[in-house]
């Protein structure tokens, strides 16, 4: 890189200084010399690095599996180019009951929908996966490209070239690129927003025409559209403007310029209230419930999300959760676990560094990137709002963080300019913090986004104790090596049917490509062997923490695994066999059948806890309790974690009149699973009732007393 100015120099505002020695405008409207770095280097470096990380990141997306949640998306892409191809007629896109999906402004939907009208192809072709994955890539670029020409505009070009660099190694951000087309949308038109927020106030100084004017102006229609339209949340992206517009008054004008003669209040009100309006009106063009009531639908929305009164089962801290109970510090330690540590180290050193960051460069840019990065955080925090999935739904404050990341190892490099050593010592660091994410995604080009950091461990480290492949992209590779390695192909002849807890993403694979011959069924992974299928995938997505940590999953009915630096990601199994046989003996009450087919089964793969806990219900309902508790024990010793284990350990407990020990087993089994409480007091009921079928009233009340207690 080119020599830098030891100090950075301001050009002269063309405004005069007003007489007040307490009061100087011109402060807030010169421009850095950083800013306007004019070595053409820059440009050309700027310019080549994009359009390399455009190919490559297409080049990823058309490879890249498809997103769990695009099962709702799809639909909803579907019915709204139905309602905007029958100008309305058709109103299924105005209320979707599963997923909610009206909810959310139709941009992104729009436009991927009606590409693949006119292209001819439905949700089961590869063909309209890969134009929803293409425009997605193209999404996330130009989000990658805002938050560096936003960087560029604070602090000069090489702050620019840092943060574009930064937010292409930025593995959960690029994965997203991929194949998240609410986020990553909702994060462009903050990223857009934001950049051409700076450049517009920067711009509008008394002398100031429309013509200089209307470039940046129409940048923030765009980005105010663009998030609106993808989530109701984009109603921030408006308050930030006109906070952005009031701060950005008084600084250039004080206080006492609300009221003087010729005040430009108008002027900012005009622009402000015009800029806001045009963005909103074309957002809700593109959102068929807003467009029916303007005003209070997105209102409705915005409420809705800010509930996200869904709660789901999540994997935090090595604890399954409800989302709606997660602790306050979900989203801070996602994040720190998950962003590179050259985000995390730039952003708080932005923060220890902000009284030189402010005196070098024009304050209100950088002090409102930083309101952007860590307002949305703290705010969910202090609302203790539900998250989903991580802190995917505060994507769109990723960029800003990155942002002040560059911006400040560009002032931290300038700090330093006249010693060599310590210049090449801060550049030597930056490119030893990228080379770590670097490599993940080089590894894992298929799924970066299941990243976590050194200070997680790792993937590794983060295995068991956090969500990875939440989304099932590793669906994809799963079914991609059934193919190659002979288990499924376009030709065969007979039936192959998979099980999956991931069915739509399976269906969505193989309906169209194998002409029928492979069937899908959905498969709840804690039931998977009571159906016949040939082929078993299965996400760890829905696995107990403490079982991913045992070591015991995938077990060894897998034949193969997907992983990602060699931690599984998705297991293969192989279908039926005693397992498969013993279900059948227990649907038709052949117990005697059943346990000796689960003996079977689990003398060849002793870590399948299902059967060890079907053959624990098999001599239960012999009466064999003493063998039903061993086998009890040994599903909780394949499968830690497991309520539904301890729940049969405590029943052969009871039935075996060792009531103390029943009652630990059930205690245990509610601390892993409150929803089974029903069930072990209908236990006791049902065995105080026998009792007293048998004229024993006195043990029969001392069931339900011993049920009180649990």
């Amino acid at each position: 890189m080119s020599k830098k100015p030891a100090k950075p120099v301001r050009t002269q505002a063309a405004t005069p200084k007003p007489k007040s020695s307490t009061f100087n405008p011109a402060r807030f409207l010169d421009r850095p010399e950083t800013a306007t770095e004019k070595d053409p280097l820059y440009r050309k470096v700027f310019l080549g690095t994009s359009l390399a990380i455009l190919l490559i990141t297409i080049i990823l997306a058309l490879g890249s599996g498809i997103n769990g949640d695009d099962e709702y998306q799809n639909d909803y892409s579907t019915k709204l180019v139905n309602y905007y191809a029958t100008m309305g007629a058709d109103t299924s896109a105005l209320f979707i009951e599963k997923g909610k999906m009206h909810y959310y402004g139709g941009f992104f939907d729009i436009v991927t929908g009606f590409a693949n009208k006119v292209l001819g192809q439905i949700w089961q072709d590869a063909g309209y996966h890969n134009v929803r994955h293409f425009f997605n890539a193209i999404f996330g670029v130009l989000a990658m490209l805002f938050t560096a020409l936003l960087a560029k505009e604070i602090a000069g070009w090489r702050a620019g070239i840092l943060a574009l660099l930064f937010m292409f190694l930025s593995p959960r951000f690029l994965g997203d690129s991929l194949m998240n087309p609410k986020d990553i949308p909702f994060a462009l038109g903050f990223a857009m927003g934001l950049y051409y927020m700076a450049v517009f106030f920067r711009e509008l100084q008394p002398q100031a025409t429309i013509k200089e004017l209307w470039r940046p102006a129409l940048g923030i229609v765009v980005g105010i559209c663009i998030a609106i339209s993808t989530r109701a949340g984009g109603l921030l992206l408006v308050a930030m403007f006109f906070m952005y517009a009031g701060l950005d008054f008084l600084m250039k004008n004080g206080f006492g310029g609300l009221m003087a003669k010729g005040s430009p209040v108008g002027k900012y009100a005009a622009w402000t209230l015009g800029i806001t309006l045009v963005g909103y009106l074309l957002a809700v063009l593109f959102w068929p419930f807003a467009l029916q009531a303007p005003l209070s639908n997105p209102l409705e929305a915005l409420s809705e999300f800010s509930k996200l009164s869904v709660g789901i089962r999540v994997l935090f801290g090595g604890e399954n959760i409800m989302s709606d109970e997660a602790p306050w510090n979900y989203p801070i330690s996602w994040i720190l676990k998950t962003v590179p540590l050259f985000t995390l180290l730039g952003l708080l050193g932005s923060i220890a560094l902000m009284g030189s960051l402010l005196k070098t460069y024009l304050p209100l840019p950088v002090s409102m990137t930083l309101f952007a990065a860590v307002f949305p955080v703290l705010y969910v925090v202090y609302k203790d709002s539900t998250l989903h999935d991580g802190w995917r739904h505060l994507t769109f404050a990723y960029p800003p963080m990155v942002a002040m990341a560059a911006v400040f190892f560009a002032r931290l490099e300038s700090l330093v300019t006249e010693n060599k050593v310590g210049k090449y010592a801060v550049w030597a660091v930056v490119a030893l913090l990228m080379v770590e994410p670097a490599v993940f995604i080089a590894r894992n080009a298929k799924y970066p986004y299941v990243y976590f950091n050194p200070i997680a461990g790792g993937i590794s480290g983060a295995f068991g104790n956090f969500e990875t492949d939440y989304w099932g992209i590793s669906m994809k590779p799963a079914i991609d090596w059934l193919e190659t390695n002979g288990k499924i192909s376009q030709g065969m002849t007979d039936t192959v049917t998979i099980g999956t807890s991931f069915s739509y993403v399976a269906h969505a694979y193989v309906d169209k490509k194998f002409n029928g011959k492979v069937k899908v069924k959905y498969v709840k992974f804690s039931n998977r062997y009571e159906t016949n299928w040939d082929y078993g995938i299965f996400p760890s997505r829905y696995i107990k923490g403490a079982h991913l940590r045992s070591g015991t999953w995938p077990n060894k009915r897998s034949i193969y695994a997907i992983t990602a630096n060699g931690v599984p990601l998705t297991s293969i199994e192989q279908g039926g066999g005693a397992v498969f046989e013993g279900e059948q003996a227990l649907k038709t009450q052949n117990f005697q059948g059943a346990i000796e087919a689960f003996k079977k089964e689990v003398a060849q793969y002793p870590d399948n806890e299902q059967a060890w806990m079907k053959l624990t219900m098999a001599y239960l309902n012999t009466g064999n309790f003493a063998e039903a508790k061993n086998a009890a024990t040994k599903s909780i010793e394949a499968a830690p974690g497991n309520s539904t284990g301890y729940f049969y350990k405590g029943m052969a407990g009871l039935y075996s009149n060792d009531l103390s020990a029943a009652a630990n087993d059930f205690r245990e089994a509610i601390k892993l699973e409150a929803d089974i409480l029903p069930n072990i007091k209908n236990a006791y009921e049902q065995l105080a009732k026998n009792y007293e079928g048998q004229g024993n009233s006195a043990v029969a009340a001392q069931l339900r007393e011993a049920a009180k207690n649990i």
